[in-house]
């Protein structure tokens, strides 16, 4: 048997050697004086060999310690040799399933079941917020601690519904791990009851009267903000669709617009046909075109959206991203421009849909058209549960719908300058 003094003593010769120790292991010495730990062994039949790496890296007691691993191998009937390429592959694969990786694959997977708008949420909200820190660590080597310790950065902004719906869209990506091998835990799964409890959801706050809204409108594009932004505002407003809906509109869903006119806003009978892919449904209607909705456009929203186009017509969407021309506005822009005009707490980019709700079905019931108030849900998509119904409804009452579109608008836009003012920097 070796000592690991005659180990440390063996020089190299004419011709490559071995000193040998026991149970088929030996120390192999090049001409160069390269020495490794190697084992000779046969199974099936067959003279096979194992190198266990180099000497002093691997010291004796170590390589003994693998001869005796690969000898209770063999006593299982495994092959040593097939065990080692199993174990390398296996390491491989582990440090190329990173948590990125795998979470672009989970995401290729479920786009095509959820709305554009919502594909592109879920995915930057991972690049911006996990994969900075986590990306590049192999999915198996995340634990809980770490999990948590990505969560408690976003909760410390104050984001604590942010840190809830990143934590789930973790915890599907290990999900989705799992069901292919790469892990066996879901450790998002297990820190969410570590995680702060999101504030108590309250009704969305809004601007309720007509003269506040004005007012609001005419303080946030007196603004420093970009046109982009502004002119999103104003068209969100005019609308009353969903922030989502407004920020993934494209222009090939603007119907009824000659955009070559000298006066486009003249339009015959505009519309905004909003896919059903991109609307606020249960995923089995998402791919019928029975629950697209469909928009009257007033003369301002036509204006504005005439004001827009020479700065954004280059582009699919109507509302790009300041960075990535092929990505949406993000999801915070208008909002966060409402607070920076001092309307923190007091009106979000969703409250325009109570506010146009509440100020039209008032106005109707003075002016003793009760029948406008089923309109007014349609013209806010309030899809009704009867898939026949919400067939029949889908296009009906578009006269009346347009009255009430152009209603609004010239009340809310009275004394407002034109959309294309928006376009022009704020004096210094």
């Amino acid at each position: 048997m070796l000592t690991d003094l005659k180990a440390r003593q063996a020089k190299p010769r004419d011709k490559d050697y071995k000193l040998a120790d026991s149970g088929g292991l030996y120390l192999f010495v090049t001409t160069k004086g390269y020495r490794s730990w190697r084992m000779k062994y046969r199974f099936a039949g067959k003279e096979k060999r194992l190198v266990f790496g180099p000497y002093p890296d691997v010291s004796l007691t170590e390589a003994r310690d693998k001869r005796d691993e690969a000898k209770r191998l063999m006593r299982d009937h495994r092959d040593p040799a097939i065990e080692e390429t199993k174990r390398r592959l296996a390491a491989a694969a582990d440090h190329e399933a990173t948590f990125e990786s795998v979470a672009r694959r989970w995401h290729a997977m479920h786009e095509s079941r959820w709305a554009s708008v919502h594909a592109g949420d879920v995915l930057r909200s991972l690049e911006h917020e996990i994969f900075p820190a986590l990306g590049a660590v192999p999915l198996r080597q995340i634990d809980a601690p770490l999990v948590l310790a990505s969560l408690r950065k976003i909760e410390a902004r104050g984001s604590l519904e942010t840190a809830k719906r990143v934590r789930q869209r973790m915890s599907a990506v290990f999900v989705h791990a799992i069901s292919e091998g790469i892990c066996g835990s879901d450790p998002a799964a297990m820190v969410a009851k570590a995680m702060k409890p999101a504030r108590k959801r309250t009704k969305q706050p809004g601007v309720a009267e007509i003269d506040g809204l004005r007012s609001l409108l005419t303080t946030v594009e007196a603004s420093g903000a970009s046109p982009v932004t502004k002119v999103a505002s104003r068209l969100l407003a005019l609308t009353a669709v969903r922030p989502a809906v407004l920020r993934g509109a494209t222009w090939e869903e603007f119907e009824g617009i000659d955009w070559s006119s000298p006066d486009p806003a003249a339009a015959n009978a505009p519309l905004w046909r909003v896919p059903s892919n991109r609307m606020k449904l249960v995923l089995n209607r998402k791919d019928d075109e029975t629950f697209e909705h469909l928009v009257p456009l007033a003369r301002q929203a036509v204006e504005a959206l005439v004001a827009i186009r020479p700065l954004t017509g280059r582009y699919r969407l109507v509302f790009p991203s300041a960075r990535h021309g092929h990505r949406p506005m993000s999801e915070n822009a208008i909002g966060y421009l409402y607070n920076r005009c001092g309307y923190h707490g007091r009106h979000v980019p969703h409250g325009w849909r109570a506010a146009f709700s509440t100020i039209m079905n008032e106005r109707a019931e003075r002016a003793g058209r009760a029948g406008d108030r089923a309109i007014i849900d349609l013209m806010l998509a309030h899809i009704p549960a009867n898939k026949v119904e919400g067939a029949y409804n889908r296009a009906a009452y578009m006269e009346r719908r347009r009255e009430i579109a152009q209603e609004w608008a010239d009340a809310l836009l009275d004394g407002l300058e034109p959309a294309e003012q928006l376009l022009r920097l704020p004096r210094r």
